[in-house]
C-alpha cells in the first residue's frame, strides 16, 4: 500500500505543495528516493534510517521507494526528512494514516531531534492557502510559523514527541505568538548626534519621505557612512504586509534570528565592495536571494561605490528600475522583490580631497576622471538625489547643542508616507519614487512658474527623460513636505539642486 504524506517546497519566494509517497514492498533491501531530489534530499536516507532506529523502532529490511511529487521540480534541502520518516512509520503500521489535513517539514538529526530549517514562513502561508489545518515544524521555527493565522502550528523537538502527539498519547496545544507587535524600535544611531550637515540631513529626510535613491560625495571623514547608518532611524514604520513580504525573503535566506517571528524593522544591508554580482543579485547552485533582495523594503548602502566591480554595479540597474530582480539559469528562472532605497557613498577622487576647501588633491586630472568613470551614467541617472557632504567646521563639531532627533524626523516622514498612500490608493504605487511614467502628470501637477523653470533647466542642463522624471518625483516629495498639492517654483528649484553634482564631477 502506498502512503501519502503532505509536505512543502520552496521555489523562489513562493512555496508549493509536495506529496511524499512511500511504498514498502518485498525484494532485496533498499531505500530509494525519486522525484528529482537534490544531494541533501538523497542524504535523507541515512538521517531517516538512524532517526527511526534511535527512536525505538526497527527499520524495515525491505525495498523502500519514496517519491517526491511533483517530480518535475528539483527538491533541495533537508526539510523532507520529517515527512519521509512519518510516511515510512505509517507504512510500517507504527502510525495510523489520518494526516490528510496536516503538513510535515523538518530536518532530522541522527538521534531523532528536529533541527531548524529555512523558509518556514512562506511554507506555512501556502499550507494555509491550500486548506491544510495543521503543520508540524521544528521547535526553533515555532515563532516564525505561528505568524500565520488560520493554521495550527505544532513545534516538535524530537521524533518521540511527534509520535506521542500523532498517537494522541500526549495532548498539546498549537503554538501561539503575537504577530503584530509594532512597538517603537530602538536604534543605535540617532540624528541628534550629528553635528552640522544641514543640507545632507535635509536631503536624507526627503529621500526617506519619498523612497528616493541618494548618492553622497565627499572627502574621507566628512560623515557619509555616519549619516547613512542613521537613515533606518527615520524611515517610516513598516506595514504588516511589508513585514510579511520582507520576512519571507529572510526566512528563505536563513537570516531570521532564532525565535524571531517577523522582521519588524526595515532592513539595512551594507555589503563590502568585494561582493560578487551574484552576491548582489542572488543566485548560486540553489537560487538564493542576494543583497538587493535582502534589503527589500529597506536600505541598501554601498560605501565606496567606485570600488565595486563594474559588473556588480551594473547588476543594480534593472532591479532599481523594476523593483524586482530576475535570476535566470538553465534550471529555471526566479524573481525576487527588490524595492529598496539605495544609498551610495563615494570619494570625489582616489586620494579623496578633490574639491576639499583646505586639503589639496594630489591626483592628476586623468586619475580623477578614471576614478569617476567607474560609475556609469545610466547608474547615476537612477540615483535620484546627488549631494556633496562637506567637512564639518570646528565650531559645529565642538558645539554642545543637540541636533533634531531621529524620532522627530521620523514623525514627519510617517506623515508624508500616509499622504502618499492616500494619494496612490487603488494603484500599485507605494511612494513618490515609485510613480510610474504614465501617472507623472496626474500626481505631479506644476504651476505655470514651475513649468517654465523646468523647461529652461531641461534645455540648459541637457537632462535625460529619466532625470526629468526623477526631478518631478523629488519635487513631489518636497511639495508634500510643504503641504502643497501643486508643485511650485521653490520645490522645483530645490529638486534641481539635487541633480547638479553629476554635471560638476562627471561634466
Amino acid at each position: 500500500m502506498v502512503v501519502k504524506i503532505n509536505s512543502m517546497g520552496i521555489y523562489g519566494i513562493e512555496a508549493y505543495a509536495v506529496c511524499v509517497e512511500t511504498d514498502i514492498s518485498r525484494g532485496l533491501p533498499g531505500f530509494e528516493i525519486v522525484g528529482l531530489p537534490g544531494i541533501a534530499v538523497k542524504e535523507s536516507r541515512d538521517r531517516v534510517r538512524s532517526a527511526i532506529k534511535n527512536s525505538g523502532f526497527t527499520f524495515p529490511s525491505q525495498r523502500i521507494t519514496v517519491n517526491l511529487a511533483p517530480a518535475n521540480i528539483k527538491k533541495a534541502g533537508a526539510l523532507y526528512d520529517l515527512p519521509i520518516l512519518v510516511s515510512i512509520l505509517t507504512s510500517m503500521g507504527a502510525l495510523t494514516n489520518t494526516f490528510d489535513d496536516a503538513v510535515f517539514i523538518g530536518e532530522l538529526s541522527l538521534s531523532g531531534e528536529l533541527r531548524p530549517i529555512n523558509g518556514v514562513l512562506p511554507m506555512a502561508i501556502e499550507a494555509k492557502n491550500l486548506g491544510f489545518k495543521r503543520i508540524f515544524i521544528p521547535f526553533d521555527n515555532a515563532a516564525e510559523g505561528a505568524v500565520v493565522d488560520g493554521i495550527d502550528v505544532f513545534p516538535i523537538k524530537k521524533v518521540s514527541e511527534l509520535i506521542s502527539v500523532l498517537r494522541n498519547q500526549t495532548s498539546t496545544e498549537p503554538y501561539k505568538t503575537i504577530t503584530r507587535d509594532t512597538a517603537q524600535a530602538t536604534f543605535s544611531y540617532d540624528f541628534s548626534d550629528v553635528k552640522g550637515q544641514v543640507l545632507a540631513k535635509r536631503a536624507l529626510e526627503i529621500a526617506a519621505a519619498g523612497g528616493h535613491n541618494i548618492l553622497m560625495i565627499g572627502s574621507p571623514g566628512a560623515g557619509k557612512s555616519m549619516l547613512a547608518k542613521r537613515v533606518p532611524s527615520i524611515l517610516p514604520d513598516m506595514t504588516f504586509d511589508e513585514m510579511i513580504e520582507t520576512s519571507k525573503i529572510h526566512s528563505i535566506a536563513g537570516t531570521m534570528l532564532n525565535g524571531q517571528s517577523l522582521i519588524t524593522e526595515r532592513p539595512f544591508r551594507s555589503p563590502h565592495h568585494t561582493v560578487s554580482p551574484a552576491g548582489l543579485s542572488g543566485g548560486g547552485t540553489i537560487l538564493r536571494p542576494g543583497e538587493i533582495s535582502l534589503a527589500h523594503n529597506g536600505v541598501l548602502f554601498l560605501d565606496e561605490l567606485p570600488e565595486f566591480s563594474r559588473t556588480a554595479m551594473e547588476v543594480l540597474r534593472q532591479p532599481l528600475e523594476d523593483g524586482k530582480v530576475t535570476i535566470s539559469r538553465v534550471s529555471g528562472s526566479i524573481s525576487y522583490p527588490s524595492s529598496v532605497m539605495l544609498i551610495a557613498a563615494m570619494n570625489p577622487c582616489p586620494c579623496g580631497y578633490f574639491g576639499h576647501p583646505t586639503k589639496p588633491c594630489i591626483c592628476s586630472r586623468k586619475a580623477v576622471n578614471q576614478y569617476l568613470s567607474r560609475v556609469s551614467g545610466p547608474l547615476l541617472d537612477r540615483l535620484d538625489i546627488h549631494i556633496e557632504v562637506q567637512p564639518v567646521k570646528f565650531d559645529e563639531l565642538s558645539s554642545n547643542e543637540k541636533s533634531e532627533s531621529s524620532a522627530t524626523i521620523r514623525t514627519r516622514v510617517n506623515h508624508q508616507r500616509k499622504l502618499q498612500l492616500e494619494r496612490f490608493k487603488g494603484t500599485s504605487i507605494t511612494c513618490n519614487a515609485r510613480i510610474t511614467t504614465d501617472k507623472l502628470h496626474e500626481f505631479c501637477p506644476l504651476d505655470d512658474t514651475a513649468t517654465t523653470i523646468m523647461k529652461r533647466s531641461f534645455d540648459a542642463m541637457g537632462l535625460s527623460a529619466r532625470a526629468y522624471d526623477r526631478i518631478l518625483k523629488i519635487a513631489r516629495t518636497i511639495a508634500d513636505m510643504d503641504n502643497s498639492e501643486v508643485i511650485k517654483r521653490d520645490h522645483i528649484f530645490e529638486a534641481i539642486q539635487f541633480r547638479n553634482l553629476d554635471k560638476k564631477y562627471w561634466n
